[in-house]
């Protein structure tokens, strides 16, 4: 049961955040709460010690703390901070969270030039009303970030603590 949900809960979450990024350029509050509830409870389920439970909310707290400070500037959105957060709480410290965050760069990245391309071509005006495409056609709106957060965190759950454990007693079984 703990196994099933470690691999429905993180992925639904990555690709619900995605799609809703794209279709409404808003991640829902209960997606990240989500998350962390998931983590909260599953994580000793696991077996994971207490120690490394709290280092996994304190990658959480440090990734808050910074993605705060660039939305309060403007460079990005609420809904981004906080699905970033939720997912580093699942990574933990070390170097899968640096995975992810450059995964997650590199696919953001990626995605914005792809839309600055569109929102310039002459497709952009042609498909502007499709339910998928509007927000990436908008020059006014800004990029759906949630898209590549999702991405970045379905790339690298497979090497998670808790995917890794959820694996290891499903091959003991």
């Amino acid at each position: 049961m703990v196994e099933a949900a470690i691999f429905v809960i993180f992925p639904f979450c990555m690709v619900f955040a995605a799609v809703s990024d794209l279709l409404s350029m808003t991640i829902a509050n209960r997606v990240s709460v989500i998350l962390i509830a998931a983590f909260a409870v599953l994580a000793p389920l696991t077996g994971m010690d207490w120690t490394t439970y709290a280092w996994h909310f304190a990658a959480g707290g440090v990734v808050l703390a910074v993605t705060f400070g660039v939305f309060a500037i403007g460079g990005m959105g609420g809904g981004d901070a906080k699905l970033m957060t939720a997912t580093s709480v699942w990574m933990g410290f070390g170097f899968l969270l640096m995975d992810y965050l450059v995964m997650t760069a590199f696919i953001g990245g990626l995605l914005t030039l792809l839309i600055l391309l569109f929102r310039k071509s002459p497709l952009a005006m042609i498909h502007g009303q499709n339910l998928f495409l509007r927000h990436l056609s908008d020059a006014k709106t800004g990029i759906p970030y949630g898209i590549a957060l999702g991405a970045a965190g379905l790339i690298v759950f497979p090497k998670s603590p808790l995917a890794a454990a959820a694996l290891q007693s499903l091959a003991a079984n």
